[in-house]
C-alpha cells in the first residue's frame, strides 16, 4: 500500500507552483504510508502525489503511472490481486509490472464498470487529459482508506489519510467504500451490489466444507503476490491462525517447488504481541509450533501502550473505545515488525464480520436476523477493523492484507444460508469455517473460543486503560462532556480521554463526524441490542461482557 493525494479542479489563474507546494506538504503528513519514494504529477487541472511503499515491482511501478501516450495518469493506494488475469485480456501497452497499471488498461476499454471487475484492496484517482475527467474511487469493503473535501478556494481534494486534509478543507469526510466518482457526469455512484446483501438470496444455500476450505486457500494464495518479505499476524485466535495456516501451506509449496513467481521470500515469518503472560502468546505459540513457522511474540508493558496512545490516535484518526483498545498493541507490534525488514503481512481481520463470530451473535433470534446483522457489520469494517488493521501497520509502512475480505472468497462465504452460520443450542460461533479446516490447527487453536484482539492481549490492558482514564480526566472535566463534545457525547473517562487528544490533531465538526456512533455491546451494531433486553444495561464493548453468553450456549 501507499498514499495518495489529488487536488482537482485547477483553474487557469491558480498559482500552480503554489498550489503544488501545498499538496506536496500535505502529503508529506502521511509519508509514513508510503517511505520508499514520493512521486508528483501537475496537468493544467489537477495535483497527484504518491507516496509509495514498494511491494510489487519495486523496479519500476513508481508512480503517479503513466499511459505510454502521456494522457492518463493514476495514483493509486492498494493492491490489485487479479491484475494477471485482467491484464491476459486487455489491448493495452503496459509501461510497468506494476498490478496497479492495470487500472488504467480497463479504463482504455470505455467500460464504465471496469471497477467492479478488480478483486482487490483500493483508492485511485486517475486523470484523463485528453477528456479533462478524472475518477476516483475506493474499494467495496473500504480495506484502504480515502477521505475527500473542498478548500476555501473551491478545489475538490482527496487523500488516504484525513491528517492531510484536516487544515485545508472544512467539509472532509469519507469518500464511501464501494463508489465511484465520475467528474464526467458529477455523480458519485455505488458500483459494488452483491446479490447475497439480501437474504432470500442465501436462503436454503449450503456449501461443502471442503469447499469452503478451497475457497480460503486460493483467497490467500491470491495474497502472497509479493515481491518483498513478507510474514502473518499470529494472535493464536481461530481466524488468524487460519490465515497463517494457508500461506504456511504455500510456503512450503514454493519452498517445495522452487517456485519464486509469487514471492521470493518463501520462509515463513509469524508475529504477535501481548502482555506478560497474555492469552494470544502463548496461543500463537502452540499454533506457530504446528505450522512451522519462524514465530516472533513480542511482550509490551501498559506503560509503553500509555505512552503511545497519542500518536495512536493521530495515526488511526478516530476516538471509537474498541478501535483505540486494539490498534495500541497493533502499533506497537507493526514498528517491531518494521524493524526486521517485513514490509507485508496477512491478517484475519474480517471472519468474525462474515461467520457471526462476536459473542453476541449467540442470541440472534433467527437465521434472517443473523444474516442482517453480518451485512451491517461488514457494511461499518472501514470504519473499525479495517481502519484499524490499516493504519496501525501503515503508521510504519507496512501493509496489512486481509484475505478474508478477498472479494471471490466473500461471495462464496456470504452465500451460505446463515441457519448453517449460527451458534447455541451446544454449537460454537464460526463452527462452519472450524469444520472446514479440520486437521489443520491444533484443536486448542481450532476450537478456541473467541477473543477480541483487546482483550487477548492481556485483560490488564482494559483495566490500565479504564484505570489511567480514571486518572487524567477530572471528574469536573468530565462534566462537561455533553458540552464539549455534543456530537458522540463520551460516555465514559476513557472515551472521555481518547475523545480529547482526538479534538487536539482533528479539530472541527467535519473531522468529528467522520467517526461513527451508537451504543454497542462486544461490537455489536445498535440493531443487534435488541436481540436481548440484558445488553441494554451492558456499557462496556469487551467481549468479556457477554462471555457467559458463550459458555450457556455451549451448555445448552
Amino acid at each position: 500500500m501507499c498514499s495518495i493525494l489529488g487536488m482537482f479542479g485547477l483553474r487557469p489563474d491558480d498559482d500552480r507552483a503554489a498550489l503544488r507546494a501545498r499538496a506536496v506538504e500535505a502529503s508529506r503528513r502521511q509519508r509514513h504510508r508510503g517511505p520508499d519514494w514520493s512521486g508528483v504529477f501537475v496537468d493544467d487541472g489537477v495535483i497527484l502525489v504518491h507516496e509509495r511503499l514498494a511491494i510489487v515491482d519495486p523496479a519500476s511501478g513508481a508512480q503517479p503511472l503513466r499511459s505510454r501516450d502521456g494522457y492518463l495518469a493514476l495514483a493509486v493506494n492498494g493492491e490489485i490481486y487479479n491484475h494477471r488475469d485482467l491484464r491476459a485480456g486487455l489491448d493495452y501497452d503496459f509501461t510497468t509490472a506494476s498490478d496497479s497499471e492495470v487500472i488504467n488498461a480497463l479504463y482504455r476499454t470505455g467500460d464504465d464498470d471496469f471497477v467492479s471487475r478488480i478483486n482487490g484492496i483500493f483508492a485511485f484517482a486517475l486523470w484523463d487529459a485528453d477528456r479533462r475527467r478524472y475518477l476516483i474511487a475506493r474499494d467495496p469493503i473500504g480495506v484502504c482508506p480515502l477521505y475527500w473535501g473542498h478548500d476555501s478556494d473551491g478545489h475538490l481534494l482527496i487523500s488516504s489519510e484525513m491528517k492531510s486534509l484536516a487544515d485545508l478543507c472544512d467539509d472532509v469526510a469519507q469518500f464511501p467504500p464501494g463508489h465511484i466518482f465520475d467528474s464526467a457526469t458529477g455523480e458519485l455512484r455505488r458500483y459494488y451490489l452483491s446479490p447475497w446483501r439480501e437474504y432470500a438470496a442465501t436462503a436454503g444455500t449450503a456449501v461443502a466444507p471442503t469447499a469452503l476450505r478451497a475457497a480460503f486457500e486460493q483467497a490467500v494464495r491470491r495474497q502472497l503476490m509479493t515481491d518483498v518479505p513478507y510474514g502473518v499476524l499470529l494472535s493464536g485466535g481461530l481466524d488468524s491462525s487460519l490465515v497463517a495456516a494457508c500461506a504456511a501451506k504455500f510456503a512450503r509449496d514454493r519452498v517445495e517447488d522452487d517456485d519464486r513467481s509469487e514471492a521470493w521470500w518463501p520462509h515463513l515469518h509469524s508475529f504477535a504481541i501481548g502482555l506478560d503472560g497474555s492469552p494470544d502468546l502463548a496461543a500463537a505459540q502452540l499454533a506457530a509450533d504446528m505450522l512451522g513457522t519462524e514465530h516472533h511474540g513480542f511482550v509490551y508493558t501498559v506503560e509503553e501502550g500509555l505512552d503511545a496512545l497519542p500518536e495512536v490516535i493521530r495515526h488511526i484518526e478516530t476516538y471509537d473505545v474498541t478501535t483505540i483498545r486494539a490498534s495500541t498493541p497493533m502499533f506497537l507490534l507493526a514498528r517491531r515488525i518494521k524493524a526486521m525488514g517485513v514490509k507485508m503481512v496477512l491478517s484475519g481481520e474480517g471472519a468474525d464480520e462474515i461467520f457471526g463470530g462476536y459473542l453476541y451473535f449467540h442470541k440472534a433470534p433467527s437465521a434472517a436476523a443473523f444474516h442482517d446483522e453480518t451485512v451491517r457489520k461488514i457494511d461499518a469494517l472501514h470504519n473499525y477493523d479495517c481502519l484499524r488493521a490499516n493504519k496501525s501497520m501503515m503508521a510504519w509502512g507496512v501493509e496489512a492484507r486481509v484475505p478474508f475480505l478477498d472479494l471471490e472468497f466473500l461471495d462464496t462465504a456470504m452465500g451460505i444460508d446463515a441457519r448453517y452460520k449460527m451458534a447455541g443450542g451446544g454449537r460454537i460461533e464460526k463452527a462452519v469455517i472450524r469444520e472446514a479446516f479440520d486437521g489443520a490447527l491444533p484443536e486448542q487453536i481450532l476450537w478456541r473460543q473467541k477473543e477480541q484482539f483487546s482483550d487477548g492481549v492481556g485483560y490488564g490492558w482494559i483495566d490500565g486503560l479504564k484505570d489511567h482514564a480514571e486518572i487524567v480526566v477530572t471528574d469536573v472535566e468530565f462534566a462537561t462532556a455533553a458540552e464539549r463534545f455534543p456530537h458522540n457525547t463520551p460516555a465514559t473517562k476513557e472515551a472521555f480521554l481518547y475523545r480529547r487528544i482526538f479534538e487536539q490533531h482533528f479539530p472541527g465538526e467535519a473531522c468529528a463526524a467522520t467517526v461513527p456512533g451508537g451504543k454497542s455491546i462486544a461490537c455489536s451494531t445498535p440493531a443487534a441490542l435488541e436481540w436481548d433486553p440484558e445488553f441494554a444495561a451492558m456499557a462496556d464493548p469487551s467481549g468479556r461482557a457477554v462471555r457467559g453468553v458463550h459458555d450457556r450456549a455451549l451448555a445448552g
